[in-house]
């Protein structure tokens, strides 16, 4: 069966969306992490928010990264259509390979609005949806009662609510953003 083609217009029912970057970078390599955002920046803008360096003591999986690493958050102004996700993580791929012979830096694109954070990955599991060109998504966490929860497959990290603070942020800039352009 033949593509679809895309007209280049959002459905009407697909939501609108804060693109963010959570990245992980080597603790003490301003270098990198200055690498990092100039290559973001040259692909998606300036930021319009940055997170604070947080100590990134989760899980050694990154290890080929740094021994001792950070989090840290980027925001990108206006909304985009969630359809975009994977598009952001194929950017994300090629800007972590240019960083340096080996991987010096870890990219997770994702996307918030009022009612979830979403995480496009590379790799396949169970509570990951496909959605195209070897690029998945899933949703990490949920607002509900006024605060962001948890599902059982949530990274440690964003389980542990270190992040709450700043996703909540983003979620207000992504609702001022929807009212102003009436979504």
């Amino acid at each position: 069966m033949p593509e679809a083609k895309n007209s280049g217009r959002r459905h009407p029912r697909e939501p609108l969306v804060k693109k963010i970057a959570a990245l992980l970078v080597p603790r003490g390599s301003g270098e990198i992490y200055r690498k990092c955002r100039e290559l973001l920046t040259e692909s998606w803008g300036e930021p319009e928010r940055e997170s604070a360096p947080m100590p990134f003591v989760w899980t050694n999986y990154y290890e080929d990264i740094s021994p001792e690493l950070d989090r840290i958050f980027l925001s990108y102004p206006g909304l985009h259509p969630v359809s975009e996700l994977a598009d952001w993580k194929l950017e994300s791929c090629r800007i972590e390979k240019l960083t340096g012979e080996s991987r010096r830096v870890n990219i997770d694109p994702g996307a918030i609005d009022g009612a979830r954070l979403l995480l496009a990955s590379t790799k396949g599991q169970a509570q990951r949806v496909y959605l195209r060109g070897g690029i998945f998504c899933e949703v990490t966490l949920c607002r509900r009662k006024g605060r962001w929860e948890s599902f059982f497959y949530t990274f440690p990290d964003f389980r542990s609510g270190a992040y709450d603070k700043w996703l909540e942020l983003v979620r207000e800039d992504w609702k001022r953003e929807a009212k102003e352009n009436s979504i």
